[in-house]
């Protein structure tokens, strides 16, 4: 493996680049129009244009990412997360054209990308499944029968689903025709499949995922488990490894679990089998993702691995070098997604210039970002600018860096989900541990005043007058053009 095309954009590309190139491997850059001066492109030994701004006409477009692959001697894709990550059509296109996907096998990915064959698949290591069905519901009084045998509430579920799309809670039965309605057409909308189960609604949940790895010769171990139960309409905003409810033994329950599910489907590579924990802390199986996770760095932070080099080692055909008693837990991470959201209206998506940006230092604190001071947040992709990680000896110190990293850290021009992520670090909830999936929705009140530091306002005003002088004399700084490295010359495009 000589050199790798990242099918991906932003941070995870920088992220993935940046391992690849400490493994002495080459990289190859996509690009759509919107993101012709982003850092992943500066940063690639080489980089293809690949389209207009929409996802669907550039990175979403599998042929256009083989063809880059053709023009530039890549032999091996990494996907990133998100786009053509978990697409089953796609890892068959690379296999076919005997490239390499860093990834697992497309018979993998199509078990695990449908709820229903997933639950089959993880049946037959008799993994604990919460209460529902087993199969697609054809006929709603079948279903509204078996509704009735679970006992209301119950989660009506889309089977290709993900992102609480094609999901409804049903209190009770004379709502349940109207609700699986909306669930089906939604699932069609969003999924091109209907196809709908229904589940016992576990009231209080948290959200636990086991990160996994597999390679060709049999060996699958898991790297301990991940909280994300901090989450907004269904999206993780904070996660953090280890989870504080979660005792050694039943670590190594859950973790055994995971490895039978990769094991039910042969699974190679990195992947995450995520679970429900109920009040009474019984676990039941959820689903598995397909590739890296957007927090998989929490997991690196405390086991020491760098998961994107197990990835490629794995890719190449090597062996894991570690056996599930060699891997110990370390500290505690913790991360915050910084999205360009407001989180005082419903964490709606902004968009605008970065017209600061300065990230934080010090012990304990990885910033993952695409981004520099002066960049636009484009509207065509997922809003999240940086992932901010912090890791101490244990969660209290954890907990205090990340408050102190999200006090440096200075983003102007946009809304962001910093301030809330300080919300979550100081409320009396989060820093117990005693809190579930509906976090926000029970304690985050946006309507309520922040407190103003006077302090604060007067240097905020001082320096928004030094970026207003900075402003008017920037015309006159000339730009240095040796800051156009030999990535230009290398630059090609594709029709």
């Amino acid at each position: 493996m000589q050199k790798i095309l990242i099918a991906n954009r932003g941070e995870i590309a920088l992220r993935v680049m940046r391992s690849a190139k400490e493994m002495g491997i080459s990289t190859v850059a996509v690009f759509s129009e919107a993101d012709r001066d982003a850092l992943h492109v500066r940063y690639a030994d080489e980089a293809v244009f690949i389209g207009p701004s929409a996802a669907n006409q550039s990175y979403l477009d599998g042929h256009k990412i083989i063809e880059a692959c053709k023009l530039t001697g890549a032999d091996a894709i990494h996907p990133g997360y998100g786009f053509l990550s978990e697409n089953a059509g796609f890892a068959r296109m690379v296999k076919d054209a005997g490239l390499i996907l860093i990834g697992p096998s497309p018979e993998a990915m199509e078990i695990m990308g449908n709820k229903l064959s997933a639950k089959a698949a993880a049946l037959q290591y008799h993994i604990p499944m919460v209460p529902g069905t087993d199969e697609a519901i054809t006929s709603i009084e079948d279903a509204k029968l078996r509704a009735q045998e679970i006992g209301f509430p119950i989660l009506i579920k889309a089977a290709a689903g993900g992102g609480g799309k094609g999901m409804r809670i049903v209190g009770d039965e004379t709502v349940f025709e109207e609700q699986m309605q909306l669930a089906v057409s939604e699932a069609i909308t969003a999924f091109g499949d209907g196809a709908v189960f229904i589940e016992r609604y576990v009231s209080s949940p948290r959200h636990i995922e086991i990160q996994i790895l597999g390679d060709h010769h049999g060996h699958i171990v898991y790297l301990f488990e991940r909280e994300c139960s901090v989450q907004r309409r269904h999206q993780k905003v904070i996660e953090e490894a280890p989870s504080s409810v979660i005792s050694n033994e039943l670590r190594a329950e859950m973790g055994k679990c995971a490895v039978d599910v990769a094991r039910s489907v042969a699974y190679t590579g990195a992947g995450t089998v995520e679970f429900i924990l109920d009040e009474n802390l019984d676990f039941f199986f959820l689903e598995m993702n397909t590739r890296l996770q957007v927090e998989h760095p929490v997991t690196e932070m405390i086991t020491g691995l760098d998961l994107v080099k197990e990835q490629i080692r794995i890719a190449r055909g090597e062996s894991l070098a570690y056996s599930q008693e060699d891997l110990k837990i370390s500290g505690h991470a913790i991360e915050l997604r910084i999205y360009a959201e407001d989180p005082k209206h419903d964490f709606l998506p902004d968009i605008g210039i970065l017209q600061t940006y300065c990230t934080p230092k010090g012990n304990g604190v990885r910033v993952d970002d695409g981004y520099e001071e002066g960049m636009e947040i484009p509207i065509y992709y997922d809003p999240m600018i940086a992932k901010l990680i912090t890791h101490g000896k244990d969660r209290t110190e954890a907990i205090a860096r990340m408050l102190r990293a999200i006090e440096e850290y200075d983003i102007t021009g946009i809304q962001t989900t910093l301030n809330f992520g300080k919300f979550v670090m100081q409320h009396s909830a989060f820093i117990t541990g005693n809190f579930d999936t509906h976090f926000v929705s029970k304690y985050y009140n946006p309507e309520e005043p922040e407190e103003i530091d006077a302090d604060e306002a007067l240097i905020a005003a001082i320096v928004a007058l030094k970026q207003l002088k900075d402003k008017n004399t920037a015309a006159l700084i000339p730009v240095n053009a040796e800051l156009q490295n030999n990535w230009y010359s290398n630059r090609k495009k594709l029709n």
